[in-house]
């Protein structure tokens, strides 16, 4: 390994410990990333590469015969059109890329709060999915195992072992209203990987959404505001609450994702608990004037 290299691969191991904002490798004479692309237009699966593309392509993000996780929200039992979970087509879009990039698996699940069986099914996530050639399952309970956390309040949870074990990780949130949390977006989506009673964490919600985010640290966050939830969240239910959007947002620091999402509820990151306390401990970038954003029409 040459010098260059030796600086490239030590740029890119501490990404996790560096301002997201600052991509490592411009210092380097690389090509000088956006830190969010922002894509909108009326296919969701065009929309999905064009966001991606507009941050340098997903093969920035996944190597050839890498095992992926794709991890949507499938929480409920609801249809697309509710937008209850992550948009069908988004979770179809994202593993079809994964699988040009060269990926050699790639896996696609959520641990559901409704039966699994019929969220699934309901969401159109995993008939899509399964399309493209995903390995769609359902969370195996002998998969959860205790894991150091070390967080602001979590010190160990039960989570599952094969979100870990993957080469990498792509988080894809759905954006929508929270009756605790205000919103979810991209770091509350972990809590879909937790075992357990998970209600717990409710008293310091903001702190443990925290901690879940910096243990994974996924490659890429693809967030679907393709229909925004705007009340009666996280469930939903009446289309009155929903509001089509057909936008993407994408990019690595899921503080500027989330920071970003809240605009479109007519908020501001500083309004999360969790978006401030991340920012705060430097876990990512909350001031979006500090941020470079690409947006695209498609």
């Amino acid at each position: 390994m040459d010098r260059r290299d030796f600086l490239k691969t030590a740029a890119i191991s501490g990404v996790g410990l560096a301002i997201p904002a600052l991509d490592p490798l411009s210092a380097l004479g690389e090509p000088r990333h956006p830190d969010l692309a922002v894509a909108q237009g009326p296919s969701p699966g065009k929309t999905v590469r064009a966001a991606i593309d507009a941050l340098g392509g997903i093969k920035r993000f996944i190597s050839r015969g890498d095992v992926v996780v794709v991890k949507p929200n499938i929480a409920w039992d609801r249809v697309p059109e509710q937008a209850g979970d992550t948009n069908p087509e988004v979770v179809a879009a994202v593993v079809k890329l994964c699988y040009e990039a060269g990926a050699r698996k790639v896996k696609v699940f959520d641990r559901p709060v409704n039966d699994p069986r019929r969220c699934y099914i309901q969401s159109g996530i995993e008939p899509a999915a399964k399309a493209v050639d995903a390995d769609v399952s359902h969370m195996d309970e002998r998969k959860f195992r205790d894991i150091a956390v070390n967080g602001l309040a979590l010190k160990t949870w039960p989570l599952y072992t094969e979100v870990f074990e993957a080469d990498k990780v792509i988080n894809v949130p759905i954006a929508k209203h929270h009756g605790l949390a205000k919103l979810t977006m991209a770091m509350k989506n972990w809590m879909g990987i937790m075992g357990g009673s998970r209600r717990m964490i409710h008293q310091k919600i903001d702190e443990s959404l925290v901690d879940l985010a910096m243990k994974v640290k996924p490659a890429l966050t693809v967030l679907d505001a393709v229909r925004i939830l705007t009340a009666n969240g996280p469930q939903g239910g009446d289309l009155r609450d929903v509001k089509k959007l057909d936008t993407i947002v994408a990019g690595i620091d899921q503080v500027a994702i989330d920071s970003y999402g809240a605009t479109l509820f007519g908020m501001k990151g500083s309004d999360l608990g969790y978006v401030r306390i991340a920012a705060q401990h430097g876990f990512g970038v909350m001031d979006l004037n500090r941020l470079s954003i690409k947006k695209v029409s498609v």
